[in-house]
């Protein structure tokens, strides 16, 4: 479990981080009482949480219906009895206790929070200012703006579809401005989104920050709403399929997960389960799963963006098996995956491939840029990249065909014959799709390296950013 905390005016601030999915879920207290904003769905990190800071939770925010997770908001205002507040705006099909813009929550003596309405991300979004009463005193302590206001970015705001993007990229620029004119330069700003989060229109490295350095470094605060809007428009590239089932499941109010061991299967099970066109997923690294693998396994390895990946690329209700080192790599793999929806796996099973396979093991070559710069000299090879397609425009490999790895799996008869040479921009993304490839009999080479040296080997490189 990977925490940050802060102190603010005598008010402890965690933020509980999921880095998987680039998101921040947050603990606040007073030493007494506390509340949490927008708590991802294994809530079993937040009640330690709870026990290891010795404080009572009496609210739990959420600041709008996400996109990119199923929360666990309701099942933990049910498991600790707290106030679950979610937008009166917002159609859910469970007991919350409705909050409107301006409303201000009492929580505890010291902790005033109040609901401003930020629409933009979504119509209905919510963020919340914090303030500490201290002797008749009250001090901004800060925000916790969602998917409004990010460190040096906003949340996109194109998942509620295209028809509504023109008017929410602008509702989401007057947002930005309207925490920015509502608290002091020196509140903090903790977003939900923006640590590698498809919710972020753009990234950023920062770690922290406050309104006033929002003011100097973030476009949304820096540039006029028609520069803003335009910039923003054009930079933005595809987002997770998953996404679309996020937002129904929240409104329907999910229950809690199940993370109890799923049925264990030996190697005929899982022969007939790829038989029936069914995942059956490999967790280890993508250098264990190129030496030797069993055939027809998809490899999403644990090292990279597991959940996100497989949640984008599968068809949605499709059965999953885990195949795991350790009963533990499983077990973070289940708790990844409920996170986005996928609530029980099929089965699973451990050990290594010569225990998953009840016929000779599969396995394919990996290479570097330098090697494929070498083979273009004496041999035609097919090289696939399978960055998105923004990526693929800036910079490209002279030559290459650019099939998005979201798109892969619907698309592997338009990989042309020949020796393929599959590379993305630093080798997890060409795993992925190296498995797809070997699942499907073709003869390849996966690329495990940072599309950085391609052109210092000698590839030729063609785009704008070449």
């Amino acid at each position: 479990m990977t925490t940050t905390g802060t102190s603010r005016h005598g008010l402890t601030i965690v933020s509980l981080e999921t880095p998987t999915l680039g998101d921040r879920s947050y603990l606040v207290h007073d030493g007494e009482v506390a509340f949490v904003v927008d708590p991802q769905r294994d809530i079993d990190r937040v009640l330690a949480l709870l026990e290891q800071h010795g404080v009572r939770l009496t609210h739990v925010f959420e600041t709008h219906l996400h996109n990119d997770y199923v929360t666990g908001g309701l099942t933990l205002a049910r498991h600790t009895g707290a106030a679950y507040l979610v937008n009166a705006e917002d159609q859910v099909s469970f007991d919350r206790t409705p909050v409107r813009d301006d409303e201000v929550v009492e929580v505890g003596s010291r902790m005033r929070v109040t609901a401003l309405a930020t629409p933009g991300h979504t119509f209905t979004h919510l963020s919340y200012a914090l303030s500490a009463a201290d002797g008749g005193l009250e001090s901004a302590v800060g925000v916790f703006s969602g998917g409004s206001l990010l460190y040096g970015a906003t949340g996109r705001p194109d998942l509620l579809g295209e028809e509504h993007t023109h008017d929410l990229v602008r509702h989401q620029h007057a947002s930005a401005h309207r925490l920015a004119d509502l608290l002091p330069d020196d509140a903090g700003v903790f977003p939900t989104h923006g640590f590698g989060s498809f919710c972020s229109a753009t990234q950023s490295e920062a770690d922290e920050s406050t309104i006033g350095q929002e003011k100097e470094t973030n476009p949304a605060l820096t540039q006029d709403e028609e520069t803003y809007v335009k910039e923003l428009l054009d930079g933005l590239g595809a987002w997770p399929a998953y996404y679309a089932h996020m937002a129904p499941a929240n409104a329907a109010g999910p229950a809690a997960p199940d993370l109890s061991p799923p049925s264990l299967a030996d190697a005929g099970e899982l022969r007939k389960r790829i038989e029936a066109g069914e995942w059956v997923v490999d967790l280890r690294n993508r250098t264990a799963f190129a030496a030797g693998h069993a055939p027809g396994t998809l490899n999403f390895g644990l090292d990279g963006g597991f959940a996100t990946y497989l949640g984008w690329l599968i068809t949605w209700g499709t059965p999953v098996t885990l195949l795991g080192e350790t009963a533990e790599q499983v077990a973070e793999a289940q708790r990844e995956l409920v996170r986005i929806g996928i609530d029980r796996p099929a089965a699973h099973a451990t050990g290594g491939p010569e225990d998953w396979s009840d016929r000779e093991l599969g396995s394919f070559p990996t290479g570097t840029f330098a090697d494929l710069a070498q083979v273009r000299h004496h041999r035609e090879v097919v090289v696939l990249d399978v960055r998105r397609t923004e990526e693929h425009h800036s910079a490209r490999i002279a030559g290459a065909v650019n099939i998005p790895l979201h798109e892969l799996w619907g698309r592997l008869e338009e990989v042309p014959d020949g020796e393929v040479w599959v590379h993305c921009a630093g080798g997890y993304r060409a795993s992925v799709a190296a498995s797809m490839l070997a699942a499907a009999d073709r003869r390849l080479v996966a690329v495990d390296d940072s599309f950085d040296n391609a052109e210092q080997v000698g590839l030729h490189l063609v785009g704008p950013q070449a």
